[in-house]
């Protein structure tokens, strides 16, 4: 059975906004990866670009003994396509650092994130972060939340009753 392989532009055939991306992926791994680190990896067109970064610095040898946790399937695979080592949750709860990107971002600097739908994933590893780096191109600064972009809720069946009720605490 053959295996799909992620298929990215080259640096030689990226513009604008992918330069973009690919700068404040880089820098995030640059910055706060070291060796040693259990590292979450992020979901989306900007995490890409740290997941990359990660796998050349493996493969160069800059970066040792670090092990990764994704975010989604599609994380994985790219993952696994640059021989990052990878575990989960179940393997590894304590992690050093957290990349991943968001859908948008206010002037107070809240976020939108999940829009491409692996927010329950991305949430449950940024939580076990002891930091969490949220990268972000200009694409993605807004004046405000809401009207321009689907805000994402994701309902679990083990707490769907409680997630349904009225944040006001009535209960009904």
């Amino acid at each position: 059975r053959r295996m799909a392989r992620i298929v990215q532009p080259r640096m030689a055939e990226l513009t604008g906004i992918d330069k973009a991306k690919q700068a404040a992926g880089y820098k995030a791994v640059d910055d706060h990866v070291t060796s040693g680190m259990v590292v979450g990896l992020g979901t989306g067109s900007t995490a890409y670009f740290a997941v990359e970064r990660v796998g050349q610095k493996l493969k160069s040898g800059e970066l040792k003994d670090i092990i990764c946790i994704p975010t989604s399937e599609r994380t994985r695979e790219q993952a696994e396509s640059l021989d990052i080592p990878l575990c989960t949750l179940n393997e590894e709860s304590k992690l050093g650092v957290a990349i991943d990107g968001a859908d948008a971002v206010d002037p107070d600097y809240a976020l939108v994130k999940g829009g491409g739908g692996a927010l329950l994933r991305e949430k449950m590893v940024e939580v076990m972060a002891d930091k969490f780096i949220c990268i972000v191109d200009d694409s993605k600064l807004c004046s405000g939340l809401g009207p321009s972009f689907p805000l994402p809720v994701e309902i679990t069946p083990f707490c769907h009753m409680h997630t349904l009720r009225p944040e006001d605490g009535r209960g009904d």
